[in-house]
């Protein structure tokens, strides 16, 4: 950012078309309206900070590209693009198959924030392939800078995040590892005395829909009835609780429970009505709906969120003081991803509740929340040779560049780390099925979308490839 604002010590801004020279890339469009959001602040902290001390002054101009992004809007970056660009693995790919990669050579610093969540996935491989197809027509190799707090062990993720040289080797990659754990106060609560006893199962009062015979048969026994009252207890002793669950479904139903039960206990609006007490948030609600709910509980109109995995990376949520996850997380980076969404401040201990269902979770539960005390997450692995993610990416590529020499092909390819040990043979298959050579009449009704030209050696795409 200073280097983007004081252009009289760091030379002469680029060409007004190829302006970009920094690239924040988000996993989550949420998180990069954060990003952007949350920039702001720095901004005019910088901007006060010049006219103090009477240094020059340029406000850098920042702007997001995401699925969101209008196609107006995506025509007024071309035309206009931002110093800083705030994207997604996704939109970075439609930009590099488009004329918007032209804003793109001058780009010298990449951010990749939560590469944890990225790194063991195919959206990440396709992100690194992206990375080596930018380098390609930026003019000089960007620098490539890797954000998380969970992620193991480091070296791993370096050489993902850094990728190879043309001779094979390993690009230099600078690990910084703080090595500050944050404290955590997690508990894991039994809400029954006996979890193999859950009481009595009892026939249903009311008939349901569908067949007689499935009406009348009990209804299983449950520990939902005690968990219920004791999560909204702790909604309601706190300013601001996230609760989490692993499923889309049981986060709407236990918002509607929990409302449900905080009017049956009194607790209710103005009008004497039932009050939304908590909201369900995850990624099937439309994205204005989110931001509403988000707001809601940033400003206290909401006592808490039931979410999924939609709000467990770093989306700013405000002064969280309480983490609530219904069910084992499954994994030790996501507990702490999780649990780590309260507390914020510098300092502050971030403090969690965690309800085993049963007693096989009880057990899985008791081992996460040890881990995540005792900062033993789990090893990061990246993908290796994921041909459909190589074979999306070739037809991009060849569609834009033109007629495509394969030894610079196979170049640019090897130098993700993710495809660092492509073989000649995997390779050439991926270009026999794309050229239309396939192994069998089962793919024949598959179109081919790039011609190989094996007397030449060059790979170009067909006419209609670069829509694709």
């Amino acid at each position: 950012m200073d280097r983007l604002c004081t252009p009289h010590l760091h030379g002469p801004p680029p060409d007004a078309k190829q302006r970009t020279r920094v690239l924040y890339i988000s996993p989550l469009r949420a998180l990069a309206f954060d990003v952007e959001k949350n920039l702001r602040a720095p901004l005019m902290g910088i901007s006060l900070a010049a006219e103090r001390v009477g240094e020059p002054y340029v406000e850098p101009y920042v702007a997001m590209r995401t699925g969101d992004t209008s196609a107006r809007d995506r025509q007024q970056l071309i035309r206009k693009p931002p110093d800083l660009l705030i994207t997604t693995p996704e939109s970075l790919y439609l930009m590099l198959t488009s004329s918007a990669r032209d804003t793109l050579v001058n780009v010298e610093t990449v951010i990749i924030d939560e590469i944890h969540a990225l790194a063991p996935t195919k959206r990440g491989a396709h992100l690194m392939l992206s990375l080596e197809r930018l380098e390609a027509i930026t003019k000089r190799p960007p620098q490539r800078i890797g954000l998380s707090a969970t992620q193991r062990p480091l070296e791993e993720v370096a050489h993902f995040l850094g990728g190879h040289a043309d001779d094979g080797t390993l690009r230099p990659v600078t690990i910084v590892d703080a090595g500050i754990r944050k404290p955590l106060e997690v508990d894991v609560v039994i809400p029954v005395e006996d979890m193999g006893d859950l009481g009595q199962p009892q026939a249903p009062t009311e008939l349901r829909s569908g067949p007689a015979t499935a009406a009348m048969m009990p209804q299983r026994s449950s520990i939902w009835p005690s968990i219920y009252p004791r999560i909204l207890a702790q909604v309601l002793e706190h300013r601001t609780t996230i609760i989490f669950t692993n499923a889309r479904r049981q986060a709407e139903r236990l918002a509607a429970k929990l409302n449900e039960l905080a009017f049956d206990e009194g607790i209710v609006g103005p009008d004497g009505q039932q009050l939304e007490l908590v909201k369900a948030h995850h990624g099937s609600l439309a994205r204005e709906q989110r931001v509403v709910i988000e707001d809601e509980l940033k400003r206290g109109v909401l006592r808490g969120i039931v979410a999924t995995s939609s709000l467990e990376l770093g989306i700013d949520m405000g002064a969280v003081d309480l983490v609530i996850q219904v069910e084992s997380p499954g994994a030790v980076s996501r507990g702490l991803q999780r649990i780590g969404r309260a507390g914020h401040s510098v300092g502050e201990p971030s403090k969690g509740t965690l309800y085993p269902k049963h007693r096989g979770d009880l057990l899985e539960a008791a081992v996460v929340v040890r881990r995540m005390i005792d900062g033993q997450i789990e090893s990061t692995r990246f993908l290796r040779n994921p041909l459909d993610v190589l074979a999306q990416q070739i037809v991009a590529h060849v569609a834009i560049s033109g007629d495509t020499p394969l030894a610079d092909l196979r170049g640019l390819v090897r130098r993700c780390a993710c495809f660092a040990e492509l073989s000649d043979e995997l390779l050439n298959n991926v270009l026999d099925l794309l050229a239309g050579r396939y192994p069998s009449e089962e793919f024949s009704e598959l179109r081919p979308r790039i011609v190989w030209d094996r007397v030449n050696d060059v790979v170009r795409a067909r006419e209609g490839s670069r829509r694709l």
